[in-house]
């Protein structure tokens, strides 16, 4: 993963052709029957999510499969899953961004839409967990009418500020990155509501070279910041479950473990996004089997990365010699939920393993593939992170399987469904690669030459 530009762009391609390429796609091409066919799907997921919501808060969290002693059950599950993939993507581009990795131009901008999206669908969650959604400040540390202060030790805490301080950040990074795009869409737009729109949203934008001196020195520090504060993010989250006391969740892994999950489902999304956008906006010539190849060795790593925490969670277990954490690891390979498992092993360190193989990391198709199971079994990872310790805490007595209701699936699948909504208007909206940084690429490379 060379900072070199080599297969990055294609020979001969220029600023015009490139800049052209992406634009046209925003201002000029209509969308087909495919993109309607999507977006109509992905609004009735959409208005199931809502009215799965109105009937949560009239019915109450019971129509859930939750029980006395599995009291998180799919909504902490889904929240964990959503904030793994929505820290990812401004992590992915602010770390490329340092690293001077050329081919970060062509996927940066969608994986950071994919953070703001996805961090605001798992702050749902919580919220609906609740119950009473009209109580979700209740989740903000702040002092109580009854004068009492937060519990400043409790990783639940600072998990609010950690979210909302990321997603603020977030969106600042999108839209400062955003804006030299936009007065691009300004200047090419040939109605006069194009112009007014974007020529707002670009805030005067003139591309001189005061205005890159000033956007390049708030934006370069911006990325120092935001790898720290991602790495913080889930390493709380990750907090929310060692800071117990509960057999299978003191583990002092889980920060590092959190936060190499997060990246590894976070470039899993984005290997899916960069397919479908290079597909279906005729792209080619800007996302190349290159990215991919670049993505397929990241995607690699992270799957070591994972199967070299599993078993440190294994063998401190054993190691260790506690009862609860033996009779906990028993469950895990031999109990109720170990198919479970098993599938979650396979398609989060088996079946990538299949990337060592340039032919595999260079097809498309087969790293599409790959990057949906490894999702797949991220989220049965959340699942079972819940499932299995919940299950088979101390107490004999207190061990109960969770059933999932039809409600808590069809939770899952809209809030998939919204995420596609979101997702499918703002790249009818906005330029969905980085046009400027695909330019300096450009640049670097014609004085190669």
């Amino acid at each position: 993963m060379s900072g070199g530009t080599e297969g990055v762009l294609p020979p001969g391609a220029t600023y015009g052709s490139l800049v052209g390429t992406v634009s046209d796609a925003v201002l000029h091409q209509r969308v087909g029957r495919l993109w309607w066919t999507a977006f109509l799907i992905s609004l009735a997921l959409t208005l199931l999510l809502l009215g799965s919501i109105i009937w949560l808060f009239v019915a109450g969290v019971g129509i859930w499969g939750v029980n006395s002693v599995i009291v998180w059950g799919f909504a902490i599950a889904n929240y964990v899953w959503w904030i793994g993939i929505g820290n990812a993507g401004t992590l992915i581009s602010a770390m490329l961004l340092l690293t001077r990795q050329d081919w970060r131009a062509s996927i940066n901008r969608f994986a950071e839409t994919m953070t703001l999206f996805a961090v605001s669908i798992a702050g749902l969650f919580p919220i609906l967990h609740l119950g009473r959604f009209y109580r979700f400040y209740w989740l903000a540390p702040y002092p109580n009418t009854m004068g009492l202060w937060p519990q400043w030790r409790s990783a639940l805490v600072w998990d609010f500020a950690a979210i909302v301080s990321y997603l603020i950040f977030s969106i600042l990074f999108w839209y400062l990155g955003l804006i030299p795009d936009l007065a691009t869409l300004r200047d090419r737009a040939q109605t006069r509501r194009g112009r007014l729109i974007y020529g707002a949203l670009a805030l005067g934008w003139r591309g001189s070279a005061k205005h890159w001196h000033r956007h390049d020195a708030v934006y370069y520090p911006m990325a120092a910041m935001a790898i720290p504060l991602v790495i913080s993010v889930h390493s709380v989250v990750g907090m929310d479950f060692a800071a117990s006391l509960v057999p299978g969740w003191q583990e002092t892994i889980y920060p590092p473990y959190f936060v190499v999950g997060a990246l590894y489902s976070g470039f899993g999304m984005v290997v899916v996004l960069a397919a479908l956008v290079r597909w279906g906006f005729g792209l080619q010539s800007v996302i190349r089997v290159a990215h991919f190849e670049a993505m397929g060795k990241v995607i690699l790593v992270s799957a070591l990365a994972m199967g070299v925490s599993y078993a440190i969670e294994w063998f401190m277990a054993w190691y260790g010699g506690e009862r609860a954490e033996l009779s906990h690891l028993h469950h895990i390979f031999f109990g109720a939920y170990s198919p479970i498992y098993y599938a979650m092993l396979a398609c989060n360190v088996l079946i990538p393993q299949a990337l060592w193989f340039r032919q595999m990391r260079s097809s498309i198709a087969a790293l599409v593939v790959v990057s949906i199971l490894l999702n797949i079994g991220m989220w049965l990872e959340r699942i079972l992170i819940i499932w299995n310790v919940l299950s088979h805490g101390y107490l004999p007595s207190m061990w109960r399987l969770f059933y999932p209701t039809i409600w808590d699936w069809l939770l899952l699948a809209a809030s998939l469904g919204f995420y596609a909504f979101m997702f499918l208007c703002i790249v009818r909206l906005m330029p969905c690669i980085a046009m400027h940084d695909v330019a300096k690429v450009l640049h670097r490379q014609e004085r190669k030459a």
